[in-house]
């Protein structure tokens, strides 16, 4: 992987689990637009992005947690904004690991995500619960720098 890469990822190591940086295997992100839709471009991108790295086996439950994700940031960091079209975009990143794979998504936003109550009769509320349940962990920080906003990760353990 080149240095420009690795230095444009260089924000997303920050909080993350132990990992080398330079070990990455793969790499791929997505700029999401600002609508719901979205939400569905991104599990395309991730279903083909398993594919080429042979984690077929994976997708159902990365395609959810790439799903409630990508699903958080819209609802909670661009589209609840009054002028979501002039908000920066949120970013899907997927990095592979020989042991691990990383879905993180990166939004505008300084909130910190806040799991809701599981409740199983509620429309939403579930998505952090979902996130917990389906990858081996998770977790968030914000970004360094001037740039505002965060990132909600996922870490999922390779067969």
């Amino acid at each position: 992987m080149g240095t420009k890469v690795l230095t444009m990822l260089e924000p997303l190591w920050q909080g993350f689990p132990p990992v080398d940086p330079p070990a990455v295997s793969g790499s791929a992100s997505r700029t999401l637009a600002p609508r719901y839709e979205s939400v569905r471009s991104a599990r395309a991108f991730t279903r083909e992005t398993l594919q080429g790295w042979e984690l077929d086996e994976l997708f159902d439950s990365v395609a959810l947690v790439v799903s409630e994700l990508v699903t958080n940031a819209l609802r909670h960091a661009i589209l609840a904004t009054e002028h979501a079209d002039a908000t920066p975009p949120a970013r899907l990143h997927l990095m592979r690991w020989s042991s691990r794979l990383i879905c993180a998504v990166r939004d505008p936003s300084d909130d910190s995500p806040v799991a809701g109550e599981a409740d199983s009769a509620a429309e939403s509320g579930r998505g952090l619960y979902l996130v917990d349940s389906f990858s081996d962990s998770w977790g968030w920080h914000p970004l360094a720098g001037a740039t505002h906003g965060k990132i909600v990760w996922a870490l999922f353990r390779l067969p």
